[in-house]
């Protein structure tokens, strides 16, 4: 019986440039990286489950399941239509995919670009053509990411458990008046049976003449 293969990461590849997209692919598998490339921003988000227009509603394949998990996304950034930019700002406002790292790619060095793609949350910023150098300081990002979704998975059974106890603490005494209530109404049954035993004995009823001749 063999041993059940590591996983593997899975990087989705968003490039328009057919020689760049086979470059970039070669390189991610040669790295041992699952790789699905995509010619277009809105096939990227087509692909990654999201309506273009509405970042926040998932798309459900016809079988009812949400698409294949991706742990990277890398795009170039001047495409037409969406430029890779645009693609940045959608997966960020999606909070379904938001935690996913992004990398934007560029031909062109320009200072400005970089910086607002940083700023809007790219993870690195890669000037074409893309090396096996650049490849390497994808892995810590993808890391990084699925231990925090680790991470944010326990928090969040953590608090699950902790609502579950605090509502079965304050359904204990609801129930707990009605126990009382009965066992006091017992109490009190028992009292009156008891005075009633005692009213009705011999001793109480009679008058005593003992000291006193009956003629």
């Amino acid at each position: 019986m063999g041993m059940a293969a590591e996983p593997r990461f899975h990087v989705l590849a968003v490039d328009d440039s057919l020689i760049d997209r086979k470059l970039i692919e070669k390189l991610l598998k040669n790295s041992s990286y699952q790789v699905t490339t995509v010619d277009s921003g809105s096939k990227a988000l087509e692909f990654l489950g999201l309506h273009e227009n509405d970042p926040n509603t998932p798309f459900v394949s016809p079988n009812g399941h949400q698409e294949v998990e991706v742990n990277l996304i890398i795009t170039d950034y001047c495409m037409p239509g969406m430029t890779g930019y645009d693609l940045l700002k959608k997966i960020k406002e999606s909070s379904s995919l938001r935690n996913i790292p992004v990398v934007i790619m560029s031909s062109e060095n320009v200072p400005s670009r970089i910086n607002r793609c940083l700023e809007e949350g790219a993870e690195e910023f890669f000037l074409k053509p893309v090396q096996i150098a650049d490849v390497k300081r994808l892995k810590p990002h993808m890391m990084k990411a699925k231990n925090k979704d680790h991470e944010q998975e326990i928090q969040e059974n953590q608090e699950k458990q902790e609502v579950e106890s605090e509502e079965s603490e304050k359904s204990e005494p609801e129930s707990q008046p009605p126990q009382q209530q009965q066992q006091q109404q017992q109490s009190n049954n028992n009292n009156k049976r008891k005075a009633l035993e005692e009213g009705l004995s011999p001793d109480r009823t009679r008058p005593r003449y003992s000291g006193l001749t009956v003629f």
